[in-house]
């Protein structure tokens, strides 16, 4: 039992004491570039989708008749 609360000791001490958090500025910058980067990826699956489907749709036409 003494293990577990030595080691919730010092994970709390290390969380308030040696991990760098970022500041407002830092985090609000971080966000966008994660919104940003995510609809940019949203966007290329959209596509391959639309392509792919497309593509799909002209094979089975040919095959079927």
């Amino acid at each position: 039992m003494e293990k577990i609360r030595l080691y919730f000791i010092e994970a709390y001490d290390e969380l308030m004491h040696k991990v760098t958090w970022p500041t407002w500025a830092e985090l609000q910058e971080s966000s966008v570039i994660v919104l940003v980067a995510s609809l940019i990826i949203s966007l290329i699956v959209v596509l391959m989708d639309v392509v792919f489907k497309a593509g799909t749709s002209e094979l089975y036409k040919i095959i079927i008749g």
